[in-house]
């Protein structure tokens, strides 16, 4: 089955570039013009992926990110945009986004970014014990839907987050390279470093440790890696 992208972008030729060559990679691929139309295909759909252009004629992209953050967990996002300040990037990154892609791009490079966050949804999606819900320190997690819970409150996940904490459970009482960690859940072309994985393991500490200044799930193995308590 096609996997389902959702497009938004308001300039005709690359929206209708874009659409054509990723139809005939196989995805099934919905544009759209503007925020409007965004939200209420993505009521009607789901999509396991969603491109964002950040300037569109009715608002921004950034608005659309935050709204499938927090209601749409499950669709991944990349934002595709002329805006390419430093400022723009981490905000697109803090909002969950996989990736921030610059245009002008190259094709074949996006199109990689785009197989790379698949590779995730998958990773995630694959069957096995972690699929149902499970407890971790604080936290109760649920992989599927891409989301922790502390206390019945909810906190999304990005996919790199919910993979990477997927990887440590699964390999629990197991330590995990620092390298296996950016094979498995990074790709070269996205230009990760430890620090990277640095970053996301702070973020995931925060919610599942009872004391994430002093993590005693999650664990830092000096020179190497990462351990998950049993």
């Amino acid at each position: 089955m096609a996997l389902n992208l959702l497009l938004l972008e308001d300039e005709a030729n690359v929206g209708s570039t874009l659409k054509d060559r990723l139809d005939l990679e196989g995805y099934s691929v919905t544009w759209v013009h503007t925020l409007a139309e965004a939200k209420r295909v993505l009521r009607e759909d789901s999509f396991q992926l969603a491109l964002l252009d950040v300037n569109v004629p009715d608002g921004s992209g950034f608005d659309l990110g935050k709204l499938i953050r927090q209601d749409f967990p499950s669709t991944a996002m990349i934002f595709l945009t002329a805006a390419g300040s430093t400022e723009d990037r981490v905000h697109g990154l803090e909002l969950g986004a996989e990736d921030y892609v610059v245009k002008p791009f190259n094709y074949k490079e996006l199109l990689l970014r785009i197989q790379n966050v698949i590779k995730r949804i998958h990773f995630v999606k694959d069957t096995g014990e972690s699929e149902t819900e499970v407890q971790i320190g604080r936290a109760r997690v649920r992989f599927k839907h891409y989301e922790i819970l502390v206390d019945d409150t909810k906190h999304p996940l990005s996919h790199k987050e919910c993979a990477l904490l997927k990887l440590l459970y699964e390999k629990r009482g197991q330590v995990v390279s620092r390298d296996d960690i950016l094979n498995l859940i990074w790709s070269e072309d996205e230009y990760p470093t430890p620090r990277t994985i640095d970053n996301f393991v702070l973020r995931l500490r925060k919610l599942i440790e009872p004391d994430s200044n002093a993590p005693s799930i999650i664990r830092s193995i000096r020179g190497v890696g990462y351990l998950m308590e049993r």
